[in-house]
């Protein structure tokens, strides 16, 4: 963990501490195995995709390089390229755990963790971002843009490579979601749809966000130029943000501003919940 994400959050979340790779990986074997039964006709994606793979991170990999494999990068090339990253980094299946995990707990919709493995954008979109990260900090800017560029095209997510993400965070759907250069998002942060961590203007430097540990933002919101959101805050539907947001409140409109408080044992990032806590209207 960077130093300036160690700054905005306290120790990872029990609940995703204790959940170890292997658990995981060998749950999401199980039920690899049953989708087998229930669908034959993908049998063969899942065989290739989770049941031939030894490890988690060689099955990530390999579904990684399926998606984003193309004419300039064939998906040999991808899938060595991103398990190349993962064996680097002591942290990767950690990760991808923690944002397995962090969908489960988070998405209603979720059921199993094979579902956001093969199929939810947010998550391919993150995991492959951090590969893009690694290429950036071994000096591999040009694989690293290009892998950002993939990301782009096949998953609507624009995520630069230099920014620096936490684990258990939830992209929920992906899509319209920009993340800039300078950006710090710590660990157990939900992100939905349409979300822009951007810049404020041309301004040069360290010039985005930085978002604190169990923040919600929620769907359409902005949050420009280099301000913190706190730790615990809520960011409302379509708010832009311009200035620094206290933790542990709500904040909405355009210009945003504070429209409740929040407990500081409040969780907004487990809970989804879009809602200002007062005042929302009919």
């Amino acid at each position: 963990m960077t130093a300036a994400l160690a700054t905005l959050q306290p120790p990872l979340r029990a609940i995703s501490r204790s959940t170890a790779e292997t658990e995981v990986w060998a749950e999401l074997r199980a039920e690899a195995e049953a989708a087998l039964i229930e669908e034959p006709l993908y049998a063969g994606i899942i065989q290739a995709t989770i049941l031939d793979q030894r490890t988690l991170a060689q099955a990530l990999a390999y579904r990684l390089a399926h998606r984003l494999g193309d004419g300039d990068l064939a998906r040999l090339s991808m899938r060595d390229l991103c398990l190349s990253a993962f064996e680097a980094d002591p942290e990767a299946g950690a990760h991808a755990v923690r944002d397995l995990v962090a969908i489960r707990e988070r998405d209603p919709t979720c059921r199993r963790f094979l579902d956001p493995f093969l199929f939810y954008k947010g998550f391919a979109a993150l995991e492959a971002y951090r590969v893009a990260h690694w290429l950036w900090h071994q000096s591999r800017a040009t694989l690293a843009l290009h892998v950002q560029s993939r990301i782009s095209e096949v998953f609507g997510c624009d995520i630069h490579p230099a920014a620096r993400i936490g684990s258990g965070v939830f992209i929920d759907h992906a899509t319209g979601v920009v993340i800039g250069e300078t950006t710090v998002v710590a660990d157990d942060v939900s992100i939905l749809q349409s979300v822009t961590l951007g810049g404020n203007g041309k301004e040069s430097g360290d010039r985005h966000p930085k978002i604190a540990r169990g923040v919600l933002l929620s769907v359409g919101a902005k949050v420009l130029g280099n301000v913190r959101v706190g730790e615990g805050a809520k960011i409302g539907a379509a708010a832009v943000v311009l200035s620094d947001v206290p933790a542990h409140t709500t904040v909405a409109g355009v210009p945003a501003r504070v429209v409740s408080r929040l407990r500081a044992d409040e969780d907004p990032a487990l809970s989804m919940d879009q809602s200002f806590g007062f005042g929302d209207g009919i």
